[in-house]
């Protein structure tokens, strides 16, 4: 065997040894992520643990990763939140993906975990800090859109009662100023009153009863989501006509609405993100891992219930449960991709 044929062999070589090395850098099933969740206390945060621990169970008998624990603090504190990543820290996770308590305050032990390099993905309750990656949905448009589908549905406005989330969190002051922008932009409607519903129907309900006495006729009650029902039969109990009420997609608000449409046709929509962006979040973060070269930003779509889809959505979604979409791989590549 002449010098150039070894060249070309120890050339081939090298080139295999290369293509391994990569193959194998590149091989996820090693490692570990972990969720960094700050609340449960209802159905969307309980549908969305229930989403990740389906589609991350099954990624770990598939041998696609060798972790995908799951971590909820007892409050929605930032205190506790923080302390929780530096433990994710110190146990030597590679991914940690993140439902934050604050966008910025956690920023932190964001780069704490950054520093140590591990990969950050946050969605929901998305952070600022630069080293991490964000999966958002447009909370101020899926506010607006309510006002949107109001100004089409009453186009001679009214007084409002506005529902909000759970206070201090980013997502609920993004769909407020979505709703309070869409006011602006239809100033034949006000906000009347305003309350913190906590995405719960059982303390929207209680919020709701509070205020009403010192409410005006209210034509319409603008939300975001698990607080639907709630107001519903706050209305009712306090004897009150039913406003047209925007729904979260929850499983009692959608059962409510068509009792509601079957006996005197009651029109209204239904619009909240899917808990399963949190299988989203995890596969970005595996491909991350991966080597997959993934944008900072990634914006997914609100999902969105009408009159004309209602019993559909409420077939496919679990009594107590909230209408869901979980995504897959492919679906993540996509969404990475743009497409």
């Amino acid at each position: 065997m002449n010098g150039k044929h070894l060249c070309v062999i120890a050339t081939g070589v090298a080139i295999s040894m290369t293509a391994i090395a990569q193959t194998a850098w590149a091989d996820t099933s090693g490692k570990r992520i972990a969720l960094s969740n700050n609340y449960a206390g209802n159905s969307w945060r309980q549908a969305m643990l229930t989403s990740w621990g389906k589609v991350g169970d099954k990624a770990v008998s598939d041998g696609v990763v060798a972790a995908a624990d799951a971590f909820t603090t007892a409050e929605n504190q930032v205190t506790e939140q923080a302390a929780q990543i530096q433990n994710m820290i110190l146990q030597g996770y590679d991914a940690i993906v993140i439902n934050a308590a604050s966008p910025d305050a956690l920023n932190g032990a964001v780069q704490e975990a950054c520093d140590a390099g591990i990969t950050v993905v946050s969605f929901d309750g998305i952070v600022t800090a630069p080293c991490a990656w964000r999966i958002a949905v447009d909370f101020k448009g899926m506010g607006k859109s309510q006002l949107d589908y109001l100004a089409k549905k009453m186009p001679e406005g009214g007084a409002l009662l506005e529902i909000r989330g759970l206070a201090g969190v980013f997502v609920d002051d993004e769909i407020s100023a979505g709703i309070h922008e869409g006011v602006a932009e239809n100033p034949q409607f006000s906000i009347a009153g305003s309350v913190h519903g906590d995405w719960a129907q059982d303390v929207a309900q209680k919020a709701v009863a509070g205020i009403l006495p010192t409410l005006p006729e209210i034509k319409a009650v603008v939300t975001q989501g698990g607080d639907g029902y709630g107001a519903a039969q706050a209305f009712k109990a306090a004897g009150r006509p039913t406003p047209l009420i925007i729904m979260g997609n929850r499983q009692d608000e959608l059962q409510w609405w068509k009792e509601q449409k079957d006996a005197n046709g009651y029109e209204t929509m239904s619009v909240s993100i899917a808990p399963g962006v949190s299988t989203l979040a995890f596969w970005v973060a595996q491909q991350i891992l991966d080597g997959a070269d993934v944008p900072k930003d990634l914006v997914v779509p609100f999902l969105r219930v009408d009159q004309n889809d209602l019993e559909e959505k409420l077939a496919g979604t679990q009594k107590g449960g909230v209408a869901n979409v979980e995504y897959t791989l492919d679906d993540a590549k996509g969404v990475i991709a743009g497409k």
